[in-house]
């Protein structure tokens, strides 16, 4: 039995090793470049990943902060001094809600964004300001919340309707 449940996980292995459309003979001979660390903020330690504004035919790249765990989200970008013109934070939630957020603690002046269950920007509260405890809320159910320097979102043109993308896993 123990044998047959050894066999069986080594022939798994086996099979993930090879990428769909590429044989294990291929692979052999051209070895795979390393898997690369997903990148990680040096002040945060959150992982970074990559999330696109589609704004009228024209796509804004960004490196954002992924805030997938409960402390991650209660503490968001609390006690930040810097944030990059194309860096900031995503909140997703598992299910869309309508959604608050507030500037306690937070030195930065913030565009906050919220992004309905569809990818498309619901409302901008923009200029939040820092410190503040008043609740900033979504018009809607909000399936995930991006936080970006204040002035940014007007900078660029982005407003609602837009759409935002992003992957949450490799």
């Amino acid at each position: 039995m123990v044998r047959h449940i050894l066999a069986a996980a080594m022939l798994a292995l086996g099979l993930a090793a090879c990428s769909a459309g590429e044989s294990a003979t291929a692979s052999a001979q051209s070895p795979a470049a390393p898997p690369q660390a997903a990148a990680v903020h040096p002040v945060s330690g959150l992982k970074v990943i990559d999330l696109v504004v589609e704004r009228g035919g024209k796509r804004i790249p960004f490196k954002v902060e992924l805030a997938d765990t409960p402390e991650a989200q209660a503490r968001g970008l609390m006690f930040r001094d810097a944030l990059g013109d194309f860096e900031g934070m995503i909140f997703p939630s598992d299910t869309p809600e309508p959604r608050s957020f507030w500037m306690k603690n937070t030195p930065l002046s913030l565009d906050i964004i919220f992004i309905g269950a569809d990818g498309r920007i619901i409302n901008i509260a923009a200029n939040t300001e820092p410190y503040s405890l008043a609740s900033v809320t979504s018009k809607g159910p909000a399936g995930a919340v991006l936080e970006l320097r204040a002035g940014r979102a007007a900078a660029l043109g982005i407003v609602p309707g837009d759409r935002v993308s992003y992957t949450l896993s490799e």
